[in-house]
């Protein structure tokens, strides 16, 4: 045994080395032993479990990676509860799609193949589609589950294995967490029924492309305005992902005609060759759409993730653009859905919205100008399908979403929806084109009304085992170790989601937080300042988000008002010694 290596890690290792295991993967592990141990341990020292977006990791050999094994293994077992839960399904139905990642179709047809070999009815689509699709053939084909492979927007050494449950949203406790341990239960590859049976897997396409394609349609709210303003150009790109031909199709099918993409963006590629990392939230990824944008005179710029659930935007200014964070794309669009709503009089008192708690607050300000009930739900859009769930027949969800530039209008997909947002982005730049406005326009007079929300995100990179422990080593000093002040301003609230306790800091007054239990801490300021700190559910990183708000009196004030919020977020980083 290696001097190194934990015993616990080392057993792991032995398990595969001595199991039925292919050869190319033991000689892997070999070679790790001999050559990398450090690499070893990562691989092996814990197995993958499902966090805010289910299954991801890093794709290799070992039961913390991505691999047919672990992918097996995770399929074997949601097959195992599936059959559980459902025991009075004649015939349980599961849909499966994929991103264009590398092994990304193999994935998909080895967990095909297990869910046939149990005895499952499969949809698995013929090519790569955006998760929100998948979400929607669950609920359209009656399935009791499904599942997509993506790492959504992480870089290309990623994969990922998200599930879902009958109402096209991925899982909440208790589901996720029994999965995991019917996937514990596997203690041999053997258990794992990887020989499919082919005459229960039917490949879908472009079918539910044209059904899902229509059901975005009727969520336009002002087809006569697009109608006249038809010529808005847009350029759009798919980062090399599943958007490539999706989007366009609900933009034309919303009327838009001149849409333009991004010759060498539209090539499906797991590598991402055009960019460090296709990730929209991140300026270089939209680069090459606004030089193309700039040349042919562009209104809009959007760009999707890989599996198409994640929209970023750039807005014209002045003479070139500039990009807007998912906060203030989110503030854009849920003000358009509103303010149309009640003005096609469709509000009635039983609509809401939702966002997540780490989300702007401005949502929340621009809910109740139009009467809407909003409610604010963990991060993770499994939360906000929850609540349409619980609410069904009941009261009428107009849309949510969350700051990491994720949306979701309607209530037919249960998760994050890219396509849909596109459609419904442009429809809001064209709205606001016909009065006149541009959406950077339309952004400073929301601010206007409801004062000026300045956002940031710091996420604190930590692999391996050991950045696991020093993530958590930092959530324990800041639970007991609160400060005082920040930015100036004094803590007057603490919440604490893993103790669902909310602390009023003068009266010292506990109250409870009725939302599961989370490893999420936020300090609210004497004026009006959010911090929320959160290790992140799918990647080793914790994460930080600073939200602070000052009056805008007057369009012109805006640079000046807006530098002042900054300087106060890098004051509470200083505050918070990070």
């Amino acid at each position: 045994m290696n001097s190194q290596i934990d015993p616990e890690v080392q057993a792991k290792v032995n398990q595969w080395l001595n199991g039925s295991y292919d050869e190319n993967t033991k000689q892997t592990i070999r070679d790790m032993m001999e050559k990398d141990p450090t690499e070893l341990i990562d691989s092996f020292y814990r197995d993958l479990e499902f966090g805010t977006g289910g299954l991801r990791g890093i794709m290799g050999v070992g039961s913390n990676r991505m691999n047919k094994y672990t992918v097996g293994a995770a399929t074997q077992g949601y097959a195992n509860y599936l059959k559980k839960c459902f025991q009075e399904v004649d015939q349980i139905k599961v849909a499966i799609a994929h991103d264009p990642r590398n092994n990304s179709p193999l994935f998909a047809k080895i967990s095909a193949d297990i869910f046939s070999a149990n005895g499952f009815k499969v949809y698995l689509f013929d090519d790569l589609r955006p998760t929100p699709e998948l979400s929607f053939a669950i609920r359209y084909f009656g399935c009791q589950g499904g599942i997509v492979i993506t790492a959504s927007h992480n870089p290309k050494e990623y994969n990922g294995y998200k599930a879902y449950w009958d109402d096209g949203a991925q899982m909440i406790p208790p589901h996720d967490k029994n999965v995991i341990t019917e996937v514990s239960k596997i203690t041999d590859v053997s258990e794992i029924r990887f020989d499919g049976n082919p005459d229960l897997i039917e490949l879908i396409g472009e079918e539910i492309d044209k059904i899902y394609i229509q059901k975005l349609k009727s969520l336009s709210l002002s087809p006569d305005i697009i109608a006249r303003q038809k010529d808005f150009k847009i350029v759009y790109t798919p980062i090399h992902g599943t958007g490539v031909k999706l989007v366009p199709m609900a933009l034309k099918a919303f009327g838009f005609e001149e849409i333009y993409g991004v010759k060498e963006q539209d090539v499906v590629d797991g590598n991402f060759p055009t960019v460090i990392s296709p990730n929209p939230e991140e300026s270089p990824a939209l680069k090459m759409a606004i030089e193309k944008a700039l040349k042919i005179d562009a209104d809009l710029v959007m760009a999707t993730d890989p599996d198409a659930d994640r929209v970023g935007i750039a807005v014209r200014k002045g003479e070139g653009f500039v990009l807007l964070n998912g906060n203030q794309t989110a503030a854009i669009l849920m003000y358009y859905l509103l303010r149309m709503w009640k003005e096609n009089g469709k509000i009635t008192g039983k609509e809401f919205m939702v966002k997540t708690i780490v989300t702007t607050e401005l949502l929340n300000d621009i809910a109740d100008k139009y009467s809407v009930e909003y409610f604010d739900v963990l991060t993770g859009f499994k939360w906000i399908a929850d609540l349409i769930r619980k609410y069904e027949g009941e009261k009428t969800f107009i849309g949510g979403g969350e700051e990491s530039y994720g949306y979701m209008i309607g209530d037919f997909v249960r998760d994050k929806d890219a396509v849909a947002s596109c459609a419904m982005i442009a429809e809001t730049a064209a709205w606001g084109k016909e009065n006149g406005l541009g959406l950077y326009d339309l952004l400073i007079d929301i601010y206007k009304e409801f004062d000026l929300y300045k956002e940031h995100l710091i996420s604190i990179v930590r692999k391996g085992k050991t950045g696991a422990e020093e993530i958590q080593a930092m959530m324990d000093n800041f639970r007991k170790n609160p400060p005082k002040v920040l930015g100036g301003s004094p803590l007057v609230v603490i919440k604490d989601y893993l103790s669902s306790e909310e602390l009023n800091i003068s009266t010292g007054e506990k109250s409870p937080i009725f939302l599961p239990k989370s490893n999420v801490l936020q300090y609210f300021t004497e004026d009006g300042s959010k911090i929320s700190v959160r290790p992140s559910g799918t990647e080793p990183k914790i994460k930080f988000y600073f939200g602070v708000k000052a009056p805008l009196d007057e369009k012109e004030q805006f640079e000046n008002v807006d530098t002042q919020l900054g300087a106060k977020i890098e004051e509470i980083i200083k505050d918070l010694d990070l």
